[in-house]
């Protein structure tokens, strides 16, 4: 099974910033263009067939809620594609501290709607994921078995904070829930590669997800270490549309790592470490 961890589909009247620049230069734009309707909406019974195209099984959808940088992905745009394929779609719900309060009862609601994981955007949201504000939310997800993912990192977008995306600072919040289990998305792209990895390697419930990374780049960035070695704790995802999921998936087979690791790198570990990928999404 194959499971790309971390796509976007935006609600294209809800973003912040231009298409292109959502995009970026290496996303399909022709394929992902004819996924939308005329009002912005994508239309799921296309974006299911893209990924089923590419031979991904499962997907994990994130909303955002982050106006100070990239816009408003909201939950209720993201039920009607896991409405079309239940099989195919999860969501991955998001909360901000300065949108949501309190934050815990956000969380709670967008679980309730089926959200299988919660993804905190420090660097988008301009709040350190250390900050106690989270700490509720952290709490709730311990308490419901819900994995966290945070992004690392520093972003492109304008009114990102990248100081926020530091891994280092996701030391405090291990130490204060013993048990959380954490993905560092991006793998700590751009200037924390080795304290991602770091974190990943010495710590059992810490994850990488390496979406937004070129394939054939991962045995640089993570040299220090051996990839061998990270790509054990590592999480396919392609940070669609940005990326092209069937390449991306080609080349991570070309990296020699051996049919055991690959499988695990590109499902196995996501169906480890996200319980709701193998259930049926339900929704209170």
């Amino acid at each position: 099974m194959i499971v790309d961890a971390h796509v976007h589909v935006a609600h294209l009247e809800r973003l912040k910033v231009p298409w292109k620049q959502w995009i970026g230069p290496a996303g399909p734009e022709e394929a992902w263009s004819a996924c939308y309707d005329s009002d912005g909406a994508a239309i799921p019974e296309k974006v299911s067939a893209l990924f089923a195209g590419a031979g991904v099984d499962r997907v994990l959808l994130f909303c955002e809620y982050s106006p100070k940088a990239t816009g408003w992905q909201t939950i209720e745009d993201m039920l009607p594609l896991v409405d079309a394929d239940a099989e195919r779609f999860r969501i991955v719900a998001n909360v901000n501290p300065h949108v949501h309060h309190p934050v815990a009862a956000e969380l709670d609601r967008q679980l309730d709607l089926g959200a299988v994981a919660l993804k905190v955007h420090p660097v988008h949201a301009g709040i350190a994921p250390n900050d106690a504000q989270l700490y509720p939310a952290y709490a709730r997800c311990l308490e419901r078995g819900v994995p966290v993912i945070v992004h690392t990192g520093p972003s492109n977008f304008p009114g990102a904070t990248a100081r926020h995306g530091d891994p280092v600072l996701l030391d405090d919040v291990l130490r204060d829930f013993p048990g959380l289990r954490l993905v560092l998305a991006h793998g700590g792209r751009g200037w924390s590669y080795e304290a991602a990895a770091s974190l990943a390697l010495t710590r059992e419930d810490v994850w990488l997800d390496v979406a937004g990374l070129p394939p054939r780049k991962l045995p640089v960035y993570y040299e220090r270490f051996g990839f061998d070695r990270v790509a054990a704790k590592c999480i396919f995802g392609t940070d669609a549309p940005s990326a092209d999921p069937a390449r991306n998936i080609a080349a991570i087979r070309e990296l020699g790592l051996g049919d055991d690791l690959t499988d695990r790198l590109l499902g196995g570990n996501a169906l480890a470490v996200y319980p709701g990928l193998a259930e049926p999404p339900t929704r209170v």
